[in-house]
């Protein structure tokens, strides 16, 4: 059974809004990020870590569906979840939800790989076993 992770929470600030006063749509991904990091550290593989072994999470592709706008103030629940992993690329889902609300407001996916400092794609399985394990145990399917 795999563990449940909490959500990241997040409350909306006034400067990621923009003239219709809802978070711009630009600050979602940004918000992936925040709750992606603060996912690998839930998983006891954190990134500054994984940057001082030498292995860097290059994002290759990000998409974000806007279901419902978030307002300033708001406070949100970002849901990450790895839904693919095979120890050369990932791919993270993510829902954002109203804390109070329970609304889906915000539906995303990032697709990544690992690579060294001179961005060359590396094997986990292979270069490092232990943090491939780390990660197989959190994938979700």
């Amino acid at each position: 059974m795999k563990q449940e992770l909490q959500p990241y929470i997040r409350k909306a600030h006034y400067y990621e809004t923009d003239r219709m006063r809802v978070i711009h749509h630009s600050n979602y991904i940004r918000w992936f990020e925040e709750a992606r990091v603060d996912y690998l550290d839930k998983i006891g593989l954190p990134y500054a870590k994984l940057e001082e072994t030498g292995i860097l999470i290059p994002v290759l592709a990000v998409n974000c569906e806007y279901l419902s706008p978030v307002i300033f103030d708001e406070q949100v629940l970002v849901t990450v979840k790895m839904t693919n992993f095979t120890g050369v690329k990932m791919t993270i889902d993510y829902e954002i939800k109203g804390a109070s609300s329970g609304i889906l407001k915000v539906r995303g996916q990032s697709r990544h790989c690992f690579a060294d400092a001179s961005l060359k794609p590396i094997r986990l399985k292979r270069d490092f076993p232990d943090i491939y394990s780390g990660f197989e145990r959190f994938l979700e399917v």
